[in-house]
């Protein structure tokens, strides 16, 4: 099988890894200088230190007419860039008769009046004839790229996209399980990010397990109400997508989204916390889609408001428990 991996940061890399041990993978990198020194190196240095890339692996760079042009020499296409990358992506591959998937996970940043859009979404927006869908899931892109045990879920409306990525990367090592559910898989991977801020700043504040436990078990809450009201089952909020993928990037040393709530908690500016990364943390980017998202749906998510109103600036960490924890009582359910 042919693999092109468009977008060669961490996850990318590390998915092309994988595949590579058994398929014939080529990773495109924007940046050609990149793209020269992981040909030359055998190696990411600079997203994925210490991983020495399988032969089968090859690099590749160019600008927009090379895109269709390694897409259709590929059996599946994968785009592995940041949620702000993935509509010019989508444009340049909406001619593909072949199977594509995106990794992102988030929504896009809302446009004057207009709400940030889900993937697929996008998706309809600008490339409607694609067979397209996305694989997410608990997954942190090195313990992938080590070969280290990971489940993931392939979500389409397509067969023929859930079956080449199930072809593409389901091994001894790596699971996947296939789900039709498109929008129930997106709204987890890209709420549970701006729950994991809230969660790092849970643990930097030192406020105990309890805590963190309460604030995973009503993520998951806010998580599911704002998927059902986007048409997603509930159901798939209990799977790898949802309760896996926010268990993991809340408590997970490795996850971006929680160190900026770590960092937060110390006093760090969200501007320094961000520069420390040298990644994309896509709760940041996408928080205030996701509440806005919620506020016209009139779905209650107070933990995501919180996050929104620390990012800002209009609460100090403090701030954001204290009002968590001062709203009235309500029943559980």
């Amino acid at each position: 099988m042919k693999i092109a991996v468009f977008g060669a940061g961490a996850w990318g890399t590390a998915l092309a890894v994988s595949a590579a041990r058994r398929h014939e993978v080529t990773l495109w990198a924007r940046d050609p200088a990149q793209a020269a020194a992981i040909d030359r190196e055998r190696e990411n240095r600079r997203y994925l230190p210490g991983i020495a890339l399988p032969p089968a692996l090859a690099a590749a760079t160019g600008g927009a007419h090379v895109i269709p042009r390694l897409a259709g020499g590929s059996d599946l296409s994968i785009v592995a860039t940041p949620m702000a990358g993935l509509r010019e992506m989508l444009t340049h591959l909406r001619q593909h008769p072949g199977p594509v998937a995106w990794l992102c996970k988030g929504f896009e940043a809302p446009v004057g009046d207009a709400d940030g859009l889900l993937g697929h979404e996008v998706k309809a927006q600008v490339a409607p004839g694609l067979q397209a869908g996305i694989l997410s899931g608990p997954s942190f892109a090195l313990e992938v790229a080590r070969g280290q045990p990971t489940a993931l879920v392939a979500a389409s409306d397509s067969a023929v996209v859930r079956d080449a990525l199930v072809a593409a990367f389901h091994s001894p090592q790596l699971r996947v399980y296939g789900n039709d559910d498109v929008a129930g898989v997106e709204i987890g991977g890209a709420v549970k990010n701006v729950l994991a801020i809230a969660t790092g700043l849970c643990d930097g504040l030192a406020l105990g397990l309890n805590a963190r436990a309460a604030l995973i078990t009503r993520g998951l809450a806010e998580m599911t109400r704002l998927g059902v009201a986007l048409g997603a089952r509930p159901e798939t909020f209990m799977g790898l997508s949802g309760l896996g993928d926010l268990v993991l990037t809340a408590t997970g040393d490795l996850s971006r989204n929680r160190r900026v709530g770590l960092l937060l908690a110390q006093g760090a500016t969200l501007q320094q916390a961000v520069d420390s990364l040298g990644h994309v943390a896509e709760g940041v980017y996408c928080a205030r889609a996701v509440v806005r998202r919620a506020r016209h749906l009139a779905v209650e998510m107070p933990i995501a408001r919180a996050v929104v109103a620390l990012l800002d600036g209009e609460l100090a960490p403090s701030g954001a428990v204290a009002a968590l924890m001062g709203r009235d009582p309500v029943a559980e359910g």
